[in-house]
């Protein structure tokens, strides 16, 4: 990542909504182009495969360190947006490292979005 100000947004998402990540980006290309992001391994491989003109830089997958790279983003007060696009109905065996993600967020202060309403509201104050 370089010094560049334009915003970063970080996208992550469990599995069974990577297809909600994808449509959701479709439907914002035109401001996604426009932004500096950086995405979870697999989320991040699926974006640039359908959208090969976003600037994406991809961490670890998150069972693998990928949300615990993006938390240290927010720590370092790098993050402007957090979409992590969560399956509430599944088990996730790395459960400890999203509530890590959720809890940095909140005591950084960083506009997070679970879902795609919020998503939608929240990819147009950055």
């Amino acid at each position: 990542m370089t010094d560049d100000t334009r915003p970063l947004i970080a996208l992550i998402a469990h599995d069974k909504k990577k297809p909600d990540m994808l449509a959701w980006a479709r439907s914002h290309h035109d401001r996604l182009v426009r932004r500096r992001l950086v995405a979870t391994g697999t989320t991040g491989s699926l974006l640039k495969a359908d959208m090969p003109d976003l600037d994406i830089a991809l961490m670890k997958s998150g069972p693998l360190g990928g949300d615990q790279q993006i938390g240290a983003l927010i720590v370092e007060g790098r993050i402007d947006l957090l979409v992590f696009l969560v399956d509430p109905l599944s088990p996730h065996p790395h459960d400890v490292d999203v509530k890590a993600l959720t809890r940095l967020a909140v005591v950084y202060d960083v506009p997070m979005a679970c879902n795609l309403a919020t998503a939608d509201r929240l990819i147009t104050l950055v």
